[in-house]
């Protein structure tokens, strides 16, 4: 295999495999990019932003003005994602009009960030093992289920450009051109915070395994420079080009002041490592621990408000609302099915990457794959955090589950008479170490049963899928302008594809609107009335089903939303008729 796919013309291969994988992410969303079906808020708000971008709202004004009108929602995003989705725009329409090329920007911009993606972990893989093992590192990143959702078409939302960013970060780590390598790292690290907070703990274990690497071996000060001076340098110029107007506070959930000294201070520090000229490793691990005692002392001196939880969110909207977000939420709180399925890969990918770190040891491998070791075990340790890990757990665990297949491809091709063996036993090794086994044996499984929503009359059929498609939303379309109360998931959704406003969508800077319709859902007539009022809502829209709907249905009981749902609105309200199969259901303010 490495005479084949590990030459010279490796790239032409792996591009190859990007247009393959890319084609048949197309083929597979087609339909659904058809019906522009942006499924996740994220997407959704995220094509809202580049749509008012374009129309003339300001680089650094990433405020969303159509959810908590007028003064708009402040979003911790930044240009940097946009800028791909607004660039396929832009050349797409003058030849095929706004509709053709909005679709081709939410087909086509995700598979950008997994080209690159590809192109780390083939980097890690031909650095870790083999020139060649870079095809079933690939592999096993492509079977990583929770990770390839987050580069498949519509899925424009920056956490696949986030994933591409940390497979660099493990290529520049895996580097055995220690400046080339560091600088990989500190540019991966800045870009990636530039776009948000979100890895920001996988790259403090770069930055640890980084300075560890130095602690062992004095000759990494090369790469432990090339990764302060580009980190500082980078993380500036992210925060100049892309940090938006509310960015530049001192806001501890995205690159803010906050976090830009720190990387400036962190960058300092890590370059005055590489300076030093200590022979014993206990000084310079001393110095590694002094140097993040210097760190941590200055953030938390300097932001001692950023010490908790990024989003800073009050209590009781904690309570209500961001504790029932199911990402947030750690593996072993999600139904076993889905545990399973998720954790498969990182638990084969740490037990490969701490065989091949063994196995390397007493070589030049052996800091990388050490380090590869760090990222998988911490990755798989964060499951226990939250859910939202997944994805860079099953990223993180591809090198070592491509250890154990290449390795095993090795063994059999080299023992006389086990070719066959090699040809029979070495895809059920790769269906076992990439996870697909354990995703086939769970889905082979009766489902369990469907339990009926508790605001679902007995015998209505559950259609809330619907809710959010094209042919559903388009009377509300016609309807003139205005601002709904309707469900906290739904608002971005009806932002992107109407011309309406919403009080609020799912992003924690907007905690008093969140709370205001959670208030309103879950508590009378009379708070629902007076939300209304407050906020100049012309409309009231629910979805019968949805997910958000169901937590007021089993929490507050004879709250405002059950009253709606079970067909007792206000007098307030006048029911809007709706076409027959239309699962929405809409009321107008008459009082």
């Amino acid at each position: 295999m490495d005479q084949v796919f590990g030459g010279k013309g490796w790239l032409k291969w792996l591009f190859a495999a990007w247009v393959l994988a890319a084609a048949w992410m197309l083929w597979s969303k087609w339909g659904a990019i058809g019906w522009f079906a942006l499924g996740d808020t994220d997407d959704n708000l995220r094509f809202a932003e580049v749509r008012d971008w374009l129309r003339g709202q300001g680089w650094y004004d990433l405020r969303q003005y159509h959810l908590d009108p007028p003064g708009g929602a402040s979003i911790h995003w930044s240009r940097l994602v946009d800028l791909p989705i607004a660039g396929i725009i832009l050349i797409v329409r003058p030849f095929w009009g706004t509709i053709i090329a909005d679709k081709a920007a939410v087909a086509v911009a995700p598979l950008l960030p997994l080209a690159l993606a590809m192109l780390g972990m083939a980097l890690t893989a031909r650095r870790l093992v083999s020139p060649g093992a870079w095809v079933a590192a690939v592999a096993m990143m492509l079977c990583g289920e929770s990770a390839l959702l987050m580069w498949m078409p519509l899925r424009i939302d920056h956490h696949g450009w986030q994933l591409a960013f940390l497979a660099l970060t493990l290529a520049g780590v895996a580097d055995p051109r220690r400046l080339r390598g560091g600088v990989t790292t500190g540019l991966a690290t800045a870009a990636s915070l530039t776009i948000g907070l979100e890895m920001l703990p996988y790259f403090g274990i770069a930055a640890a395994a980084l300075v560890l690497r130095w602690v062992a071996d004095p000759g990494d000060a090369r790469r432990l420079a090339g990764y302060g001076i580009s980190l500082a340098a980078g993380a500036g110029l992210g925060f100049a080009g892309f940090a938006s107007w509310d960015n530049a506070a001192a806001v501890c959930d995205a690159l803010s002041p906050v976090w830009l000294s720190d990387a400036l201070v962190g960058g300092a520090l890590v370059v005055g490592l590489a300076l030093a000229r200590v022979g014993d490793w206990r000084a310079r691990l001393a110095l590694a621990l002094a140097a993040g005692a210097v760190l941590a002392g200055f953030h938390a001196t300097q932001w001692p408000q950023c010490l908790g939880r990024p989003e800073n969110v009050s209590p009781e909207l904690n309570r209500i609302w961001l504790s029932h977000v199911r990402e947030a939420r750690p593996i072993y709180l999600h139904p076993w099915r889905t545990g399973v399925q998720i954790a498969a890969l990182p638990l084969v990918g740490l037990i490969g990457a701490l065989w091949a770190t063994w196995r390397s040891r007493g070589t030049a491998r052996f800091p990388a794959w050490a380090c590869a070791l760090f990222f998988a075990a911490a990755s798989s340790a964060l499951l226990l955090w939250q859910m939202r890990a997944a994805p860079a757990a099953q990223l993180l665990a591809a090198p070592g589950a491509m250890a154990i297949t290449w390795y095993s491809l090795i063994y059999f091709r080299s023992r006389e008479g086990r070719r066959l063996s090699a040809v029979l036993l070495v895809p059920a090794v790769f269906l076992l170490a990439s996870g697909v086994a354990a995703r086939l044996l769970v889905q082979s499984l009766p489902p369990a049963a469907p339990t009926r929503k508790a605001d679902l009359r007995p015998g209505v059929p559950d259609r809330s899928r619907f809710c959010s498609t094209l042919p559903s939303l388009r009377p509300i379309a016609r309807l003139p302008a205005a601002t709904f109360l309707t469900l906290v998931d739904f608002g971005p959704r009806l932002v992107a594809t109407t011309h309406h406003s919403a009080i609020a969508g799912p992003y924690h800077r907007n905690g008093a609107a969140i709370l205001d319709v959670q208030h309103a859902f879950r508590g009378s007539e009379a708070v629902a009335h007076d939300v209304v009022r407050r906020h100049g809502v012309q409309w009231v829209l629910i979805c019968p089903g949805m997910g958000e709907s169901t937590i007021y249905a089993t929490e507050a009981k004879q709250g405002f939303y059950m009253m709606l749902a079970n067909g007792r609105a206000p007098g307030w309200l006048s029911p809007v008729a709706l076409p027959t199969r239309n699962p929405l259901r809409l009321w107008k303010v008459i009082g």
